[in-house]
Order: structure tokens, then C-alpha cells, then sequence
């Protein structure tokens, strides 16, 4: 699985404070039931990083199966918990 980075995915993940490497971390190891469709060609992956921190990813995946993230942000308390009973 490799991750394509450029100035305007890493502006939008670094914007709320999630590290690349934080990103390409919750991605590759979702767990059920994640990746779940978020739109035409969106994904979506919730999870820990491996601070601990529960981190959101949106992404596409390109033509040549490339991630692009295009949204990464910490997760909010509601959705931890949620995120929670969701895996029990």
C-alpha cells in the first residue's frame, strides 16, 4: 500500500494536528468494519495511532491503488465513544 503526499493533503491532515505518518498508521491497520464508503470514491477508517490518539482518515484511492488522504483529523469525545461500543 503506498501513500501519495503533496502540499495540499498534507495542509488538510497536518491542519488538525494528525502527522502523515499518523494517517498511513489508522489506514493500514483498520479494523472491521472499517474502511467503510463515505461517498462516491471516499473512504473511511477510524482508529488509534500508535500514540493512542483516535484518529479520523478520509481518502481516495487513485487509479494506480495510491491512498490520497484528503481529510485526517482527531476524533471528538462522542465519536471515541461511539467508536467504543462499535467494536465491543
Amino acid at each position: 500500500m503506498e501513500f501519495r503526499w503533496n502540499d495540499w493533503n498534507l495542509d488538510h491532515a497536518t491542519g488538525h494536528g494528525v502527522s502523515p505518518e499518523e494517517c498511513e498508521y489508522v489506514v493500514e491497520h483498520s479494523a472491521a468494519p472499517y474502511p467503510e464508503k463515505a461517498g462516491d470514491e471516499k473512504w473511511l477508517v477510524r482508529g488509534p495511532a500508535p500514540s493512542g490518539r483516535r484518529i479520523q482518515v478520509v481518502y481516495l484511492i487513485d487509479d494506480d491503488d495510491t491512498i490520497y488522504v484528503i481529510h485526517a483529523r482527531p476524533l471528538s469525545d462522542r465519536e471515541k465513544r461511539r467508536l467504543r461500543r462499535r467494536r465491543r
